[in-house]
């Protein structure tokens, strides 16, 4: 019998807000244990707390970007628990009411991803085990999260990973958080379970926690489905349960038995006020959002008529594609500067975080010239390639290191004295090509233009070489 994966995503996301949820305290990562809280953020007696308003825009952003429906009316409600990381025995979050609801992303292959709900939350703080001891750093809690919540819609662990990464840039261009997996910033629960193809009822879900990395929720939604197929082929039952994955096995293993709803006595918080959106403030909000990277890669596609995976690699970052957007002003064909952007400028760009942080001498305004040299044909190819490589290592313009004789181009004369240098200068290859060896130009080719110091026009110069050599 074939079986087909049924999962949905629970994913957490950290907010870029300076303060915390309901205090004071900086949410800034890291700093040594326990020095980023207060009584408010662990909750003793007598505290009192206060909802930073950021929080709520970077909700509503987050739900205005994924197609969300606003709610005019909100509450927070005490999820209740006892962990050593949350030492009030509650967390602070939304239950029935939330900010956002019935969204949805689309993916490559057309199919929607529902987005039950997006809620606001406090994270909770962080254990660390150690040798048999359990040490806790509540640095963490407090962190104002949102928490994303699907519909059971995937089908194949492409379209988990698809997800992952478009949400992950979405959050990003709109500016709401990093989304460094690594750090925490964003982290996935994965509830996930068989069926038999065809049937419409689901099976018995588990649910994977904190997975902190796309490549590990691949491999763990593989092993899950894997080992949820062998136990009911061989007679037993999938037992709904919470788990945690190893990544140095590869293996899944039981953390607690899954909670339901009724499980947390949900009830409304009664330290907090009703939370009321007014709908001019959702379209203040909408106002300032950018331009999404789904629109950006039409309109670079379609628009510009650039290659979709060089549109693709342009609006993964928002940093990359607004300096793109920049440089190709004024452009007869913006892809001019994409092919410096992706060839070039990504060369010196190792690292994704370093295309994400974009941290370059040459601004896109200073590209835009060098294009527009190369575009008008005063400046040959080869020359604004030199060009850029020392405007980047110097910060100054194109101007600094092109001359008005670089951009004068080549008279006749001077490319015919050029061509008989290089072709008296290069007589093997020249043999060569005369017995039939095409590439064999290219040598001829290459003195010519290091004569001209990258003035001449290749083709110009080998159909000149050609008429020479006859």
């Amino acid at each position: 019998m074939k079986y087909e994966l049924v999962a949905g995503f629970e994913t957490h996301v950290e907010l870029q807000t300076n303060t915390k949820i309901f205090c004071s305290c900086t949410t800034k990562f890291g700093g040594d244990p326990n020095t980023h809280c207060c009584p408010v953020c662990i909750g003793l007696p007598g505290t009192l707390p206060k909802l930073n308003e950021r929080v709520v825009e970077h909700a509503i952003m987050a739900g205005l970007a994924t197609n969300c429906e606003i709610a005019e009316i909100a509450k927070m409600d005490r999820k209740n628990y006892c962990y050593p990381d949350l030492p009030k025995a509650y967390q602070i979050s939304q239950y029935d009411k939330p900010l956002c609801e019935h969204g949805y992303i689309q993916l490559s292959n057309g199919r929607k991803i529902r987005i039950l709900r997006i809620h606001i939350e406090e994270d909770a703080g962080k254990l660390i085990h150690n040798h048999g001891d359990t040490y806790v750093d509540y640095n963490r809690g407090g962190v104002p999260l949102i928490e994303i919540v699907t519909e059971p819609d995937f089908r194949s662990i492409d379209e988990a990973k698809e997800y992952v990464e478009k949400l992950q840039q979405t959050m990003r261009y709109i500016g709401i958080s990093d989304c460094r997996m690594q750090e925490g910033s964003m982290r996935c629960d994965v509830n996930i379970s068989v069926r038999p193809e065809g049937s419409e009822k689901l099976g018995t879900r588990t649910e994977i926690k904190n997975m902190n990395s796309i490549t590990n929720i691949a491999k763990a939604m593989e092993y899950e489905y894997e080992r949820q197929v062998d136990l009911i082929e061989s007679g037993g039952e999938v037992v709904q349960e919470t788990l945690r994955y190893d990544d140095a096995t590869g293996t899944t293993s039981s953390m607690r038995s899954k909670e339901d709803a009724h499980d947390y006595r949900y009830f409304r918080e009664p330290d907090l006020v009703t939370i009321n959106v007014p709908r001019e403030r959702v379209k203040e909000i909408e106002a300032r959002l950018p331009e999404l990277p789904e629109k950006k890669f039409a309109r670079y596609t379609e628009e510009y008529d650039i290659p979709e995976k060089d549109a693709a690699q342009l609006t993964k970052y928002r940093s990359i594609s607004e300096y793109f957007d920049k440089a190709s002003e004024g452009l007869k064909s913006p892809k001019t500067a994409s092919n410096f952007i992706i060839g070039q400028i990504f060369r010196r760009l190792e690292t994704e975080a370093d295309k994400e942080a974009l941290d370059i001498k040459t601004s896109a305004e200073q590209l835009g010239e060098l294009c527009k040299l190369l575009e008008s044909g005063k400046l040959k190819n080869n020359l604004a390639k030199k060009a850029l490589d020392q405007m980047l290592d110097s910060g100054k313009p194109v101007t600094e290191f092109v001359s008005e004789s670089d951009m004068a181009g080549l008279d006749d004369a001077t490319l015919t004295e050029y061509c008989n240098n290089a072709i008296n200068a290069m007589k093997n290859a020249v043999e060569d090509y005369k017995s039939g060896k095409e590439k064999a130009l290219m040598a001829v080719l290459g003195n010519v233009m290091k004569q001209s110091r990258g003035r001449a026009d290749a083709p110009s110069v080998i159909k000149k070489l050609k008429e020479l050599i006859g």
